[in-house]
């Protein structure tokens, strides 16, 4: 059996597994894991090192589903928080240490001045050409300072508040209060990803 928790082939087989396959962006999900990991000091994120990390993604793709299957974080268990920028990128946490290190892909054989169509990407094998890059060709790693608050720690919620327009539970300090009234964002932008049936 494998004791490094974090090769390569042990985690790619994992993170497919809980995908479902293996595409590009597991691979490159896999990939930023264990750079990002080993660069925070993590060597052990399924075991001792479980309460010592955070992860914040930048995308909802792919990669997203690797990096949980490798890092063990999750939302739900508010370890992982996803950031929906549409970057193929990830920030890693150590807890215990406050290091921390943001993976992004930058693949030099992409040309940065052209807008790629599903059909042109569908056209290229990336993902054995993921698995073989170099690492330093492939991603740029950056030390970064994040600004954990309280509110955005694992743990029971902090405080629970009912927005004044449309009713629901605020958890968190994730409220807007606004001339004295407490909304919810979707409630003080005025939209949410939702419109009610008529």
């Amino acid at each position: 059996m494998n004791t490094d928790h974090l090769d390569l082939r042990h985690c790619l087989r994992e993170a497919s597994r809980f995908h479902g396959d293996l595409c590009a962006g597991i691979t490159l999900g896999t990939r930023m894991s264990i750079i990002g990991l080993k660069a925070i000091g993590i060597e052990d994120p399924m075991g001792k090192d479980h309460k010592n990390l955070m992860v914040f993604v930048e995308v909802d793709r792919c990669a997203t589903d690797a990096i949980l299957a490798v890092t063990g974080c999750h939302p739900g268990k508010r370890t992982m928080k996803i950031l929906d920028y549409g970057k193929m990128a990830a920030t890693f946490i150590n807890l215990a240490t406050g290091k921390a290190v943001r993976v992004v892909i930058k693949d030099k054989t992409i040309d940065p001045k052209k807008e790629y169509t599903a059909e042109m990407i569908e056209q290229e094998p990336h993902t054995e050409k993921y698995a073989m890059m170099p690492a330093e060709e492939l991603f740029e790693l950056q030390e970064v300072e994040v600004d954990l608050r309280p509110e955005d720690m694992p743990g029971r919620p902090l405080s629970i508040v009912t927005c004044s327009a449309c009713g629901e539970r605020i958890m968190d300090m994730r409220e807007i209060r606004e001339n004295g009234r407490i909304l919810c964002k979707p409630c003080a932008q005025g939209r949410t990803y939702w419109r009610k049936k008529n």
